[in-house]
């Protein structure tokens, strides 16, 4: 009867043992589901907010249709960027101020000029520019406005912008040092 018993004892203890790792099992396989759901949601939203509000402010080349050049021609008929300045020098400010400054420009080509898009080394630095073609001898403003929120020390931005001039990429940059407050 002993025996019988200690039989019986072991054979409930690992009854109550695979039952306790059965159950650990499932709610793992549970918990790895609920992981592996709550990841890909995670991921889905992301990618989701990174791309669903992006503004497209890039032109389309339609808009500048010289064959000479793009048959690598040459042609009297280039637009020409000057500026009245291309580097911005912001000096001290205190972390959390909104700056700008209007970089000044004029087409001194004698075709038109087109800025068909932009690139920023920063997303706390964002550029507004004129859209359409801008004739020989008329000229634009690009306004850069930079925003120190979690900016600390020297900063050096640049701003990089496609045109159909030559060459084709223009950068202005800015320089601030930025205070704690």
């Amino acid at each position: 009867m002993c025996l019988k018993n200690k039989t019986q004892t072991k054979i409930q203890d690992l009854k109550q043992k695979s039952g306790l790792i059965f159950t650990f099992a499932k709610r793992f396989s549970m918990n790895t589901k609920i992981i592996q759901f709550i990841s890909i949601f995670l991921i889905g939203m992301a990618l989701v907010s990174c791309g669903g509000n992006k503004k497209d402010d890039t032109l389309s080349t339609d808009l500048v249709n010289n064959t000479k050049s793009a048959n690598g021609e040459t042609s009297d008929g280039k637009p020409e960027m000057t500026f009245e300045k291309m580097v911005h020098d912001f000096g001290e400010i205190l972390e959390g101020e909104v700056v700008s400054f209007n970089f000044k420009f004029k087409n001194t080509g004698n075709a038109d000029l087109v800025i068909s898009s932009h690139k920023t080394s920063c997303g706390c630095t964002v550029p507004e520019y004129p859209k359409g073609a801008i004739a020989p001898g008329e000229g634009g403003i690009i306004t850069v406005q930079f925003n120190s929120k979690n900016k600390r020390g020297v900063q050096n931005k640049d701003i990089v912008f496609s045109t159909n001039c030559e060459p084709n990429n223009v950068t202005l940059s800015i320089k601030v040092i930025v205070k704690e407050p």
